[in-house]
């Protein structure tokens, strides 16, 4: 267990899952109309994997700034989730009061 985590490779593997996860939701939505619009999904597997890119970077030892670079990524992404649920939220507020 040591090695998986000092090489990175736990984090390849959750990487892999959250690929997995990304298409099997992707393929729902496309099938049956149902789940998390694509955007949102994307935006918020985004900030996940930043967050999981910058565990990688502080596990295997990377430079100081692609622990910034992957840690400013999952705060771009994070914000583009919230601006996209904001505006699906006032929609459907929009909705209720005709």
């Amino acid at each position: 267990m040591d090695q998986l985590l000092a090489t990175g490779r736990a984090v390849d593997l959750i990487l892999a899952l959250m690929a997995v996860e990304a298409i099997a939701l992707l393929v729902l939505w496309r099938r049956r109309g149902r789940g998390v619009p694509p955007a949102q999904l994307i935006a918020n597997l985004a900030g996940g994997a930043s967050l999981v890119l910058a565990l990688r970077a502080a596990l295997t030892g990377a430079h100081w700034a692609w622990l910034g670079v992957w840690l400013t990524t999952a705060l771009i992404a994070h914000l583009a989730d919230l601006a996209l649920r904001w505006r699906m939220d006032q929609r459907g507020s929009a909705n209720e009061r005709k």
